[in-house]
């Protein structure tokens, strides 16, 4: 399942060079990601009633066309792969015109919420990784 979620550049995200602040792009991602948490009913809730949280351990993102003031982008989430205790959602930015401004893999590990040990990710997750 992908999930697009809109959003408008503000003026609080640029920085001194005139577009957005490379931090705001990882901000914008994990918006898109809790809007594909959310489609997929995976909340903080369902997830805590599992005794588990998902912890962001790596993010890979490439920076390809910068974003300005008042532009309207287009932040899209979609499962990549599943591994046992890791998965792997593959991200991306575009602008009005569907150009690519970034695109990122974003590895989280599921977590045991009381060991805080990783734990093998539930079937109400994987099923998205079909």
């Amino acid at each position: 399942m992908e999930t697009k979620l809109a959003i408008i550049v503000r003026s609080t995200e640029i920085d001194v060079n005139g577009h957005v602040n490379n931090a705001k792009y990882l901000e914008y991602l994990e918006w898109g990601r809790e809007e594909w948490y959310e489609t997929c009913e995976l909340s903080y809730k369902t997830f805590g009633a599992l005794g588990i949280q998902t912890v962001t351990v790596n993010i890979n993102i490439n920076y390809r066309k910068e974003c300005k003031q008042g532009e309207h982008l287009t932040v899209s989430c979609r499962p990549e792969k599943i591994g046992n205790t890791s998965y792997i959602l593959q991200q991306e930015i575009r602008n009005e015109q569907g150009e690519l401004c970034a695109d990122a893999l974003v590895t989280s590990v599921t977590m045991d919420s009381l060991t805080r040990k990783s734990r093998e990710a539930p079937a109400a997750l994987r099923k998205y990784f079909a």
